[in-house]
């Protein structure tokens, strides 16, 4: 009796195994399940879906697609050939084909990789008469990108082959396709790309193919990817292009009330074409490896420099809210502001104010260095101590987004710097004040910027003291983008109050001061010119380059509609080079076109080379002054 109940048990005890694995295999691992990776008798063949589409802002086409040929093989499937006219027909010698023949039995011999990419149109159609020949090679067609207007190559980005190592991380790709590498490209790489459809095919013992496997029950149909509407105008980034042609610097354009980042300009740039097709592999050696212009690095995102007189902006605002100044505090000024005996512990000033009382309006308008070191040295001296006064002025400057990552929307970027007490407590060894580190009042000395920090900072003011996480997409797929990073606004530590004397000088900047010759009749700017010191140490030796011209504005003063930084690197007085570019750049995007074609002749004919080669080749001779 106790046999039979045993043989019940065991009836249905193999019973529940089968039917939890039929389960497991049909629930559980559903549409997951990959008869590929199961076994080497299905050949796999795979339907590239179309790449997503890339607007501006206004709806103008940047990037789009074209078919590309790619010569594929399946080693196993290979018979013998007529190896010298297969390279002919390919434009490859036979070294060539051995060696690409190997890496695709390396990657799995049974699997379909990629051998050639990116024939010709004339080459495709030429081979694919006489593929028959050849067993085991067939082309697949794929998607490369297009793009219609040469420009904002730094913004875009490129697509590149994956390599094995991703591959092997990521069971999404197979060696040799097609993933974005820079730019919106990566970082929206999931919704760009799409899904990749899939076909299987059975083979027999001798591995032919022998029809779909299993009626196409694990064929799935590619999935477009979707459309990046991006919040650039392109018009904008265009001309911004054309009027850093020969010089190398940054510049970003943001719309104050949302954040979103008109124009982000690097120079030097290249054609995004470049980077696409059989061309990409010479023109990516030549663009990276020019490593005295850099065209492949973005100056708005990557470099860093000294954000020079427009730092002082947010010392006055810290003066402010520490009520160490008001509006009608004043500092004299003896061409410049002497913080110790030596002789050497002096800051030279050209405001040209001898002698006079310099109220804060003045001070921005005229950019006197001697009223913003007393403002800084007071912030710094509140407090018992020079470390904690310092951190207390370090976390307002933080406040503006400085001395961290922004959080964009893009791959690459930098910190910068703004140093705290502890900075100077661990280099000094706790001897140190005010006067050691006075440089940061007028943005030199360790304060390091980007450009699209310092066009952020120039944002919240523009604001009267909040800003918007800048970001570059605006739409996916028609949908906005809803992200509470990007639509929260961030407070600064400045209460809003002590924005408007600012905001006031920075007009007087465009009207009586520094920038005045660029100012715009019916647009009322407000702005800060900016000469940044530029040195380098070779062989032990410091020696001082031309100044980086700086200038940061908003426009129309009340109402913003764009905030911007400009760095021209060498570039001498913020007035001379970053100054009229910017009002430019203002008078292009407010009005749509540009009357003052005498001030934009004049910046386009502008070339800095003969500086830049003289700064590469012989710095010890170069004139450090205006140029």
């Amino acid at each position: 009796m106790q046999r039979k109940y045993l043989l019940y048990f065991l009836l249905a005890f193999v019973s529940f195994v089968f039917i939890a694995r039929l389960f497991y295999l049909q629930i559980i691992v559903g549409a997951d399940y990959d008869p590929v990776n199961n076994t080497s008798s299905i050949k796999v063949e795979f339907d590239y879906p179309e790449r997503g589409f890339i607007y501006d802002r206004n709806g103008k086409l940047l990037v789009a697609n074209q078919l590309s040929y790619d010569v594929m093989v399946t080693p196993d499937d290979v018979k013998e050939l007529d190896t010298l006219e297969f390279c002919s027909l390919l434009k490859i010698d036979k070294e060539d084909f051995k060696k690409r023949f190997k890496r695709a039995e390396n990657y799995a011999s049974y699997l379909p990789s990629v051998f050639l990419k990116q024939l010709a149109k004339e080459d495709y159609a030429y081979l694919q008469e006489k593929l028959h020949k050849f067993e085991g090679f067939f082309i697949q067609k794929r998607v490369i990108r297009d793009y219609p207007i040469k420009s904002a190559a730094n913004i875009l980005g490129y697509i590149g082959e994956v390599n094995s190592e991703v591959a092997k991380n990521d069971p999404y790709y197979q060696p040799g396709e097609l993933q974005g590498k820079k730019g919106v490209e990566k970082q929206y790489e999931e919704v760009l790309r799409g899904v990749k459809g899939k076909k299987y095919f059975q083979r027999n013992r001798l591995n032919k193919i022998m029809g779909s496997y299993k009626n196409g029950m694990y064929d799935t149909l590619a999935k477009s990817g979707k459309d990046l509407t991006l919040t650039i105008d392109s018009d904008l980034q265009q001309y911004g292009e054309f009027l850093m042609k020969g010089k190398r610097g940054g510049i970003v354009a943001i719309e104050p009330s949302t954040g979103e980042i008109l124009a982000l300009i690097t120079a030097p740039n290249y054609d995004p074409n470049m980077m696409v097709g059989r061309k990409r592999s010479p023109n990516s050696v030549k663009l990276f490896g020019d490593t005295i212009n850099k065209p492949m690095y973005d100056r708005g995102l990557q470099a860093t420099y000294a954000p020079g007189s427009p730092f002082k902006l947010i010392n006055a605002l810290i003066g402010l809210q520490e009520g160490v100044i008001d509006q009608q505090s004043y500092f004299y000024c003896y061409n410049g502001f002497r913080y110790g005996k030596r002789k050497h512990e002096f800051m030279g000033c050209h405001c040209e104010i001898y002698g006079k009382p310099i109220r804060l309006h003045t001070a921005i308008a005229k950019s006197c260095n001697s009223y913003f070191a007393n403002t800084y040295k007071k912030i710094v001296e509140k407090s018992e101590n020079s470390s904690e006064g310092l951190t207390k002025w370090s976390d307002h400057v933080k406040s503006f987004g400085l001395g961290n990552y922004l959080g964009y929307d893009l791959p690459d970027g930098k910190k910068g710097l703004i140093p705290n007490g502890k900075y100077y407590d661990d280099w000094y060894r706790y001897r140190w004040n005010a006067s050691t580190n006075i440089s940061n009042a007028i943005g030199q000395g360790e304060v390091l910027t980007t450009p699209i920090q310092l066009a952020n900072v120039t944002a919240a003011i523009a604001n009267r003291g909040y800003y918007y996480t800048p970001h570059i997409v605006r739409k996916i797929e028609n949908q906005k983008i809803d992200d509470s990073n990007y639509t929260t606004p961030k407070k600064t530590t400045i209460d809003s109050t002590f924005f408007e004397p600012v905001i006031n000088g920075m007009r007087e900047v465009f009207r009586t001061g520094t920038a005045n010759w660029t100012r715009i009749k019916d647009i009322e700017i407000a702005g800060k010119t900016g000469t940044a010191e530029n040195f380098i140490r070779k062989n032990g030796k410091k020696i001082q380059l031309p100044d980086h011209s700086i200038l940061v504005a908003f426009a129309p003063k009340d109402n913003p509609k764009i905030a911007l930084a400009v760095f021209i690197e060498n570039g001498g007085y913020g007035s001379n080079i970053a100054a009229p570019i910017s009002s430019l750049l203002i008078e292009k995007y407010l009005k749509g076109t540009v009357e003052r074609k005498w001030i934009e002749k004049m910046m386009v004919e502008k070339n800095l080379y003969s500086v830049y080669n003289q700064v590469n080749q012989n710095p010890e001779e170069i004139n450090a002054g205006e140029n």
